[in-house]
């Protein structure tokens, strides 16, 4: 057990961690001062898991997750939860697929039977498959295909900054691919991935009359049957840092105005934690809030762009996704500026911070910005709980999420100098959209500039 203040305003919170027989992996972190409770399963397997020929296969598992399970006829699930007034949803990330459900503390042993009983057998049928299929193609439609910038950046991006399948295919799917996925796929791919060994299950909140051993032992009630299953060993993703620019331009149909997207890697968060926070912090000295440096010189200065922003993690917040992953900067524009000023003054405005550093009460806005919205996030008990649980099965400690506010305030401006100067001695990607005369389909790639960059740099 662990104990760790997540603020000083309210009790420490104890981390209790227990393994299973079969393998699985149990987080249970009690909050009595939290009315409700939260269960979620944490899988390690995500986008970059998914093997060649079965893009998109991860996210649509996590649709078939719910079309019921050994005990539980379809839309029972849901029932079941909305009865009890609760909440629940599942999402795919580039390391991990996670389900979640948050209900009143009566509940608990309730929500333990729903998530163990689709762990344990999901319904994995042809008429479910087909149907899931099609549910998922008409998001990848909605959200990509018939959508301004949609892919903008983190489809389109990473073909651009990585070499890898793993790294930079596309992780919403191919639709051909898709479409010939079997049942003997979806099959293999849940005896593989979804054993218990891969899996960890999070409680946290109101644990009432259970107590952390009633939880324990209702966990092992209702998930220690699973039969044990090999645990398949996850590769390396990493790959050679690019030693140059590396350019390429798709055309989109419905973007009203040209966008680019600048992809930069970052340290590795598991063995260069601060390293890693300091271009989370970066990212926000640049474009968080009107007084941020790329926001005042690019939109209000100068008048380059409509939009801008930056993010270190190429999908979620800090701590998402294991090495490698990607500090991106965005921009929309005007047609008649061309990307090259934008990147021109984007490389300017790292170099003075190389140089120089942000100043003092610049650096403590953006970690004032920072401590409001960790504060804010933390004050949903779902929030807390996926963050626990996604950081102790990526890192193995769940005590990143209750140490975050203080690991960004302890940042200083020779950090975030540091930051800037490894985004400037890299290579880097960047994505030029430009609006479509006739629709050639999002994403397809129209040129490719700087893009057989072979050189070898470090993992």
């Amino acid at each position: 057990m662990s104990v760790i203040a997540d603020r000083a305003d309210v009790p420490a919170l104890e981390l209790h961690r227990a393994t299973l027989p079969n393998g699985l992996r149990v987080l249970v972190v009690p909050d009595p001062a939290t009315p409700v409770v939260g269960v979620s399963v944490h899988v390690d397997v995500g986008f970059r898991s998914e093997p060649e020929g079965r893009t998109g296969f991860a996210h649509l598992f996590e649709h078939l997750m719910f079309q019921g399970s050994e005990s539980l006829e379809k839309l029972e699930h849901f029932r079941q939860v909305q009865a009890a007034g609760g909440i629940f949803n599942g999402s795919t990330h580039q390391d991990y697929t996670d389900y979640f459900q948050v209900l009143p503390g009566a509940a608990l042993e309730r929500a333990l039977f729903l998530e163990a009983d689709r762990l344990r057998a999901p319904r994995l049928t042809v008429e479910n498959l087909r149907n899931q299929v099609d549910v998922v193609k008409e998001e990848i439609r909605l959200n990509v295909h018939n959508r301004p910038y949609g892919g903008f950046p983190w489809i389109l991006l990473p073909p651009v900054l990585y070499d890898t399948f793993p790294n930079a295919h596309n992780g919403y799917g191919d639709f051909s691919e898709l479409e010939r996925a079997t049942v003997d796929d979806a099959a293999a791919f849940f005896d593989t991935f979804y054993a218990p060994g891969n899996t960890l299950v999070t409680v946290h909140g109101d644990l009432g009359e259970h107590g952390v051993d009633g939880t324990l032992a209702l966990v092992e009630k209702h998930f220690g049957d699973i039969p044990a299953r090999p645990v398949p060993q996850r590769p390396s993703f990493a790959e050679p840092v690019p030693r140059s620019e590396r350019r390429q331009v798709v055309a989109d149909p419905h973007a009203p105005l040209p966008a680019l997207a600048a992809g930069y890697r970052v340290p590795d968060p598991s063995t260069e934690p601060d390293a890693y926070l300091a271009h989370a912090m970066l990212a926000s000295v640049l474009t968080d809030g009107e007084a941020a440096r790329l926001q005042r010189r690019l939109v209000h200065g100068d008048g380059l762009v409509t939009d801008v922003s930056a993010s270190n993690g190429l999908m979620g917040g800090p701590f998402d996704a294991r090495d490698p992953d990607t500090f991106t900067i965005t921009a929309v524009h005007p047609a008649e500026v061309s990307p090259d000023r934008i990147l021109t003054a984007v490389d300017d405005e790292l170099d003075r911070l190389a140089a120089e550093g942000p100043g003092t009460e610049e650096l403590a806005r953006q970690s004032a910005r920072w401590a409001s919205a960790l504060h804010r996030e933390d004050d949903r008990v779902m929030y807390r709980m996926l963050g626990l649980g996604s950081r102790e099965l990526l890192y193995g400690r769940a005590e990143l999420t209750l140490e975050l506010p203080d690991r960004l305030a302890a940042l200083t401006g020779d950090d975030v100098a540091a930051a800037a100067a490894r985004l400037r001695e890299a290579g880097r990607a960047v994505l030029l959209v430009e609006p479509a005369a006739e629709d050639t389909g999002p994403g397809t790639p129209d040129t490719v500039e700087n893009g057989t960059d072979t050189e070898e740099g470090a993992a």
